[in-house]
């Protein structure tokens, strides 16, 4: 298995041999195996991950059921269960039992390559120009009132409708992305951080997956060079003794 679930968290940078690198923490782990979907009773071989917690009162009876078959209760004392639950469909049957607690450090290491998939942030009802990067209407001869409007929609009483997937005005973001190809910079097994080296979609708390492509290494990593600059230095040769200036000046003048 290599993909695990967790939150999105802060945005820094880091630094690698001179090199500036866009970091992104997520809060990655650790997920409890709450149940292992088989072949012969299901159809296909899952394992269904939980991750966070949540108080009984906003979990359905049915669920909460299944978190204590499963003995997933994070608390025992609050009796507090978990918050997200979701399968990961699998090729062969899993290594891990019911009750297993998998962390970070167990799928993930510095260098990995690997592919994030989040909700991005809603932006509401937007225009035209905003959402499909529309030019707008002309600004001159006698326009007035059409800067952002659509234009034409559709063609007249054939066929009398409007195509479906026209692009038009209307709700934008709130829709499921995947960044791709991006770097494992650190893992840090005691606060369950894996840091990634490229910004996440979505707001600080979201949900995500994060699932391992391939093994690789920071070599791969090609960012902008960031220049050492120090002010308020100049060349040796550049450098004049203003003292001795005035004073040839002033012999000059005498002369």
């Amino acid at each position: 298995m290599n993909t695990l679930f967790g939150t999105k968290g802060t945005m820094t940078q880091t630094f690698i041999e001179g090199s500036r690198i866009p970091v992104t923490k997520i809060n990655l782990g650790p997920c409890t195996v709450t149940q292992i979907k088989n072949e012969k009773k299901d159809g296909y071989w899952a394992i269904q991950l939980s991750l966070g917690t949540k108080k009984p009162k906003n979990i359905t009876k049915p669920l909460q059921g299944h978190f204590k078959k499963a003995d997933t209760t994070q608390d025992i004392k609050h009796h507090t269960f978990p918050r997200y639950v979701k399968e990961i469909r699998l090729t062969e049957e899993p290594t891990y039992k019911v009750g297993d607690v998998i962390k970070v450090s167990d799928i993930f290491k510095a260098g990995d390559i690997v592919s994030v998939t989040a909700i991005n942030k809603g932006k509401g009802f937007e225009g035209g120009v905003r959402r499909f990067n529309f030019r707008g209407g002309p600004k001159t001869h006698g326009q007035s009132d059409r800067h952002r409007a659509p234009g034409s929609i559709g063609q007249t009483t054939t066929p009398g409708r409007v195509y479906k997937g026209k692009k038009m005005a209307g709700r934008m973001g709130g829709v499921q992305v995947t960044i791709k190809n991006v770097h494992v910079i650190e893992v840090n097994d005691a606060t369950n951080e894996i840091s990634i080296s490229s910004p996440i979609p979505g707001r600080p708390g979201r949900f995500m997956t994060v699932t391992k492509t391939k093994s690789g290494s920071l070599a791969e990593l090609k960012h902008e060079v960031v220049e050492v600059v120090v002010e308020n230095t100049e060349p040796e040769e550049a450098k004049v003794d203003t003292a001795e200036v005035a004073a040839t000046v002033v012999e000059e003048a005498k002369n």
